[in-house]
């Protein structure tokens, strides 16, 4: 809130929150799974209001669960320590120096000054990785690349980086059960016991699934899926989605992200939410407002 904007009154603030109280409703008991990283957690002001926010979800009778990334925090302790970094398809190579970092900063630093900030707004918090509990058994992610000359196609070999192969989610239920607030640092485990970097929204996507939750949002720095005019289009269907990548509407990083939304719908998820984490408050406005700040992905669109 900006200095010159007037306080709301008693009758204004009694308003808002009775609007609110039919999306109290839909959500009470329900799990939200939220991929917390970018500008949202970059900017302390913001963080402390996501972190804020959260608090306000555990005390209106919801569940959330958070994963947040890191690729920034990491990339510059990589600098600080003279380890080089290189991507491929933007992902990041990962040999076993960096996998060490990525634990290091993922598990410890970031974990912990989210669940601090958590509990400082008042909450009840607890920081967990990939690792605990069995929480994530993953494998080596696999990725080929056909070269546009030769037209041969390669393995890229991106060392410890990782995707999910099974979720046991007995150690989140332990947690909502005793009112903390998961923290999950996207780190998993090998059968072979080898620590493996997973992408972050890879990582609560597949959390979100074998939750069954309500909702994934999925906080970026982006407004969302935007039509050609470059305005946000609020409401897609999984039909929709494949449809807007054939006529080039999406675009870029966002064919990944929303082809992902359209998996964790077909999982079992209710609906998927590209919003904005620059918005202060994104995650309440999405939620307890009609009309929400991003773009939401559900099996037929509309009201879910």
């Amino acid at each position: 809130m900006s200095e010159n904007t007037e306080p709301l009154s008693r009758a204004q603030i009694a308003a808002v929150l009775a609007d609110a109280l039919p999306f109290m409703q839909r959500y009470a008991g329900q799990t939200v799974v939220i991929k917390y990283g970018g500008h949202a957690m970059g900017n302390a002001e913001l963080a402390r209001q996501f972190c804020a926010d959260i608090v306000q979800l555990k005390l209106s009778g919801i569940h959330p669960v958070i994963v947040h990334g890191g690729g920034p925090q990491i990339g510059r302790m990589l600098e600080r320590l003279g380890i080089a970094t290189r991507f491929e398809d933007g992902l990041r190579v990962t040999c076993a120096q960096t996998v060490e970092v990525a634990e290091m900063v993922l598990s410890g630093s970031i974990n912990k000054s989210v669940v601090a900030c958590i509990q400082e707004m008042g909450g009840k918090a607890v920081g967990i990785s990939g690792k605990d509990g069995k929480l994530c058994l993953a494998r080596k992610l696999q990725r080929k690349k056909t070269d546009p000359v030769s037209g041969i196609e390669r393995v890229i070999d991106l060392g410890f980086v990782g995707e999910p192969v099974h979720i046991d989610t007995d150690i989140l239920d332990t947690l909502i059960a005793s009112h903390a607030i998961p923290v999950i640092a996207p780190i998993g485990i090998s059968p072979e016991g080898e620590t493996l970097n997973i992408n972050a929204d890879t990582f609560a996507a597949a959390i979100a699934k074998e939750l069954k939750a309500k909702r994934l949002l999925l906080l970026t720095d982006v407004e969302g899926v935007l039509d050609p005019e470059g305005n946000l289009i609020p409401e897609l269907s999984i039909q929709d989605v494949d449809r807007l990548i054939d006529e080039g509407v999406i675009t870029g990083g966002m064919i990944p992200k929303t082809r992902s939304a359209v998996e964790v719908v077909l999982g079992g998820v209710e609906g998927v939410v590209i919003l904005d984490g620059r918005v202060p408050h994104a995650v309440l406005l999405e939620l307890f407002t009609p009309h929400g700040v991003g773009t939401r992905i559900s099996e037929k669109g509309g009201d879910a």
